[in-house]
């Protein structure tokens, strides 16, 4: 694992098993150019007719994706700027909702904001007993909004509320599960691997057809979210610029405050 400090994103494809993973040195964030490539390479593998199933992935053994990049955070300026930074999130769950491909999600360590969503957007998620998830937006001072609509597709509106509301609580990979963000737990990574090989190469062997009807089946009901999520990244793009907020990522940043 290199320790590339704008981090990078790979895809790879064997056996008709796209496996899509991105490194970043800050926990697996995502700052935008990481969003765009990893935007982009769903889309590819989603459009590439050799594809019969995506993993989606982080490299490491500890954090699977600690969500937006703050030192990006901190850097904007305009409520422009703000908007296409989480645009970027919008873009990555609108693509994997409209590839036509099912997406496994591996989540071998703990998903913070972004993170959540990124699991929220995958079609079946494995994970670890060590992927403890959190919504950290509000103690922030913006809000889970680009990611609200995919996570609470998956886990209902209470098990949202109590994820956002206590947003400097780790909920564990259990209390996932059963909400229905996580759809198997293990104890370890090596056992956690091992399944999501044996499930792709399940998956890869059924018909094409039944698998892209399936995943239309899957997103009913969500073909206005191009529009709605970047309503929503406006809006976040709005709150990051708020003194609260700011002032809240630079002590983050400066080791004055944990979130």
């Amino acid at each position: 694992m290199s320790e590339n400090p704008n981090g990078y994103v790979t895809a790879s494809l064997k056996d008709g098993i796209a496996i899509i993973s991105f490194y970043h040195p800050a926990q697996n964030s995502l700052p935008a150019n990481l969003l765009k490539q990893l935007c982009t390479e769903i889309e590819n593998a989603g459009n590439n007719p050799d594809t019969r199933v995506i993993v989606l992935k982080s490299e490491g053994d500890r954090t699977f994706c600690a969500g937006a990049s703050f030192a990006e955070l901190v850097q904007i300026k305009d409520k422009e700027a703000g908007a296409e930074f989480f645009s970027g999130f919008a873009r990555v769950i609108n693509a994997c909702r409209k590839s036509p491909k099912i997406i496994i999600a591996r989540i071998q360590g703990k998903a913070v904001g972004g993170g959540v969503g990124l699991a929220a957007a995958a079609d079946y998620c494995l994970a670890t007993e060590a992927a403890a998830i959190k919504l950290s937006e509000l103690a922030i001072g913006i809000g889970p909004f680009v990611i609200s609509p995919a996570v609470i597709r998956k886990i209902g509106l209470p098990a949202f509320s109590q994820l956002t509301i206590r947003a400097i609580d780790f909920q564990t990979a259990a209390w996932a599960k059963e909400k229905g963000l996580y759809n198997d737990v293990y104890p370890d990574i090596s056992t956690l691997d091992t399944e999501v090989e044996a499930l792709t190469q399940k998956l890869a062997s059924y018909h094409p057809e039944a698998l892209r009807g399936l995943k239309q089946i899957l997103w009913e009901g969500t073909e206005n979210w191009d529009e709605l999520l970047t309503e929503r990244a406006a809006i976040s793009g709005e709150l990051v610029l708020s003194d609260f907020t700011q002032q809240t990522l630079k002590n983050f940043l400066d080791g004055k405050r944990a979130i």
